[in-house]
């Protein structure tokens, strides 16, 4: 048999996951970007929820690839001799970065998602 304050339970608790929801997309951050720099310049920005491939190509003969995909960018091909960029994990938290030291392109989360880690360990 339902009791009275098991129907008030119910509803609070309801109310209390419909809050954190719209709070949740009210607070969202849109509009995460990747801004790639070169030697220390702003080259471009791009979209993250914009899936797209796309090639630097600098006046030195030297190129990076990058893929924008669900959010992540990943550096998938270099002309630099190490690779080290394109050995980089996928990035999407806010002010991560992949580097490419040879070729001087930087390619930096802005205005994404926190890490929580980060967070935690600060």
């Amino acid at each position: 048999m339902i009791k009275k304050n098991d129907i008030i339970l119910v509803g609070v608790v309801i109310l209390l996951g419909l809050a954190v929801i719209i709070f949740m997309n009210v607070t969202k951050t849109e509009g995460s970007k990747v801004v790639v720099t070169i030697d220390g310049n702003v080259y471009n920005t791009f979209d993250l929820n914009e899936d797209t491939t796309f090639t630097i190509n600098a006046d030195n003969g030297e190129w990076n690839s990058f893929e924008i995909k669900d959010g992540h960018v990943d550096m998938v091909d270099a002309s630099c001799p190490d690779k080290i960029c394109v050995n980089h994990k996928d990035i999407h938290y806010n002010h991560e970065t992949i580097v490419c030291l040879p070729n001087k392109v930087v390619l930096e989360v802005i205005d994404g998602e926190e890490n929580e880690v980060d967070m935690i360990a600060n």
